[in-house]
């Protein structure tokens, strides 16, 4: 009987790709498959009548049953949101007509009444077998369709009495689930019953500092059944925020600031969300410097988890002030208005905040002095025979990895810096940005330092030492200028940097400066002294055919003392044209062989045979 999910799914699923219209149709289907397996269908051919109504002791047959009722309720919703939403684009500002309205209204009462049968069969719980949780879940549902209903009335009263009680109960049931069923709760009020309860709260002109929960405090009805039987097992729930955190030895309710400072402005927090939101940022960081000083020697990670529990809260405080921000400028108020010149200024301040909370969480995961000093790790490799533990250092790919990871960090820190500079008021405050331009010049150092690191484990000393000089001028910009803001040691680091942080990396980069210099010497001394014995210099007799650009070596001249080289000489030749030649001395010889060959072809001899064995031709 999961009742919440059943409705929020159907709704995720069909307005994720469509709009009300389709989400009708959807239910259509859905609802004849259910008469069909229920037998809940007229006979095909006969007039139609009335079915029965559902019974109690129908659902406990058949949990079926419940989904009948509740697709016929939803089915019912969409199509007043179908004509709100269609109307509402057509007639604009001047609204929906009074035909269309009724219909509207129609609609509405019909899920309401669907919704309020469901509850009085649940009730029976002996035969239902229906749970608490289920009874809740259904209650809550149809005082939302009621709230609904009072919502386009316009009866704000009724309407939070109603929005007050769903979100009353929908908030016990996310605090006594899982946390699945925590994030399924949030999201339904988000979305429908917490911006209700705020637009009927504005018409009543209430205070837009109230928080939703004192709204709450105020307009449950108590003499519900179901607010008793909750108020049994919780009897603070009723209880208002602010005077029950009064109460608590911690006195968290009294730290609920009311007014912020952004520099040398100090304006009223014109929002109690974001104002609840800062009050738990100022908890949480007083819990992580608790934890930080108790655990010193903690791993990075399990120190950045901590910074989670801030990080949360910071972003509610931001997210809580844009929609502030967006409520009033849908109202039409103007920039120029006082509340929205506060909130401006309050956004300011807690979106740096929310990027000093970043920038510090990634210089905790960064180590030690903010990732400057590249500490070798140990693995220890237990044997099975349990003799004595193979200590293995840290592999070249491991601390490349590492290093890898740490230029990520840097990365992102230099993209928040650069955020800031997008906030409203930041562009115009000249001294602010100065004060910004050494934080950044210190992150940019340490992510070349990371770099050259990087260059050097793969023996590329040029490329380190170009980045460990630029590394070294960006720390000297970093020194110049010192954060203005001095932190504590007892608070956890944030985009604070001392003195003494910015002198520490000045010194270190002007060592690895200097080595690296040292190493690119020697390097370029080795290499022409190899060069020298691989490739000697040939003497300046074997290179006649090049023209000196510069002065010419006359320290090498020849080869001295000379050795034994072979040298080019007239190759041998073999001249085919000599035998038919006719030089002096000559003729006479080559007559008496012309003689002879005339006559041993005129003697008729046998012929010669050719080719081997006589064969061939």
């Amino acid at each position: 009987m999961d009742i919440t999910n059943f409705i929020v799914s159907q709704r995720e699923k069909a307005l994720l790709v469509g709009d009300y219209a389709s989400y009708r149709k959807q239910l259509s289907r859905r609802l004849l498959v259910v008469r069909k397996k229920l037998h809940y269908t007229s006979t095909k051919g006969k007039k139609y009548a009335a079915r029965p109504a559902v019974t109690a002791e129908d659902i406990a047959g058949n949990h079926e049953f419940i989904y009948l009722l509740l697709l016929t309720s939803e089915r019912a919703w969409a199509l007043a949101m179908q004509i709100k939403s269609t109307h509402s684009a057509e007639s604009g500002a001047h609204g929906s007509t009074g035909s269309t309205k009724s219909h509207m209204h129609s609609r509405l009462h019909k899920a309401s009444t669907y919704a309020g049968q469901l509850v009085k069969l649940l009730k029976n719980k002996q035969v239902t077998k229906a749970t608490s949780e289920a009874l809740l879940e259904a209650r809550a549902y149809y005082v939302s369709l009621r709230g609904a209903i009072e919502f386009e009335k316009h009866r704000w009263e009724d309407c939070l009495r109603e929005y007050s009680e769903a979100r009353f109960i929908y908030t016990t049931l996310a605090q006594s689930g899982g946390p699945k069923q925590e994030d399924l709760f949030r999201d339904l009020l988000n979305t429908t019953v917490d911006p209700s309860i705020r637009y009927a709260a504005y018409q009543l002109k209430l205070p837009r500092t109230t928080s939703i929960d004192t709204i709450i405090s105020r307009y449950v009805p108590e003499d519900s059944p179901f607010v008793r039987e909750i108020l049994k097992d919780h009897p603070d729930a009723l209880d208002d925020p602010a005077t029950a955190q009064r109460k608590t030895p911690s006195g968290n309710a009294e730290n609920v600031p009311k007014t912020i400072q952004w520099r040398s402005r100090l304006v009223n927090l014109e929002d109690a969300a974001t104002a609840e939101a800062l009050a738990a940022v100022s908890n949480a960081e007083s819990k992580l410097s608790a934890f930080l000083t108790a655990n010193p020697d903690a791993a990075p990670q399990g120190k950045a988890a901590a910074y989670d529990e801030v990080l949360i809260p910071s972003q509610d405080a931001v997210d809580a002030t844009k929609t502030a921000l967006d409520e009033l400028s849908a109202e039409g108020i103007s920039q120029g208005d006082r509340r929205m010149q506060a909130l401006q200024i309050t956004r300011t301040a807690v979106n740096y905040a929310l990027v000093e909370w970043r920038i510090g969480r990634n210089r905790i995961l960064c180590g030690r002095q903010d990732g400057a000093l590249l500490e070798p790790e140990i693995y220890r490799n237990s044997r099975k025979d349990g003799k004595t533990t193979v200590i293995q250092e840290e592999s070249t790919g491991r601390k490349l990895t590492r290093l890898r990871e740490r230029v990520v960090l840097y990365d992102s820190t230099l993209q928040s810096l650069d955020s800031v500079k997008e906030l409203p008021g930041v562009a115009a405050d000249q001294k602010f940005v100065e004060e910004l331009e050494p934080k950044r010049a210190y992150f940019a150092a340490l992510r070349c330092l990371a770099i050259a690191r990087s260059y050097a484990l793969l023996s590329e000393t040029k490329n380190a030492l170009a980045l460990l000089s630029r590394a070294l001028d960006l720390s000297s910009r970093a020194s110049l200028h010192p954060s203005s803001t001095q932190r504590s040691d007892a608070k956890p680091p944030k985009l604070d940097i001392t003195p003494t942080q910015a002198s520490d990396l000045h010194s270190l980069l002007q060592s690895l400066v200097s080595q690296h210099r040292a190493l690119v010497e020697l390097h370029n001394i080795h290499s022409v002294s190899f060069n020298k014995n691989i490739n000697p210099v040939p003497p300046l007799i074997e290179r006649l055919y090049e023209y000196p650009l510069n002065d010419v070596d006359l320290t090498k001249l020849v080869t001295y003392p000379p050795k034994v080289e072979p040298i080019p000489v007239k190759p041998l030749f073999l001249d085919v044209a000599f035998n038919y030649i006719e030089y002096p001395g000559r003729t006479q010889k080559i007559n008496e062989k012309a003689v002879n060959g005339v006559a041993e072809g005129a003697k008729g001899g046998e012929e010669k045979k050719k080719g081997w064995f006589g064969f061939g031709r």
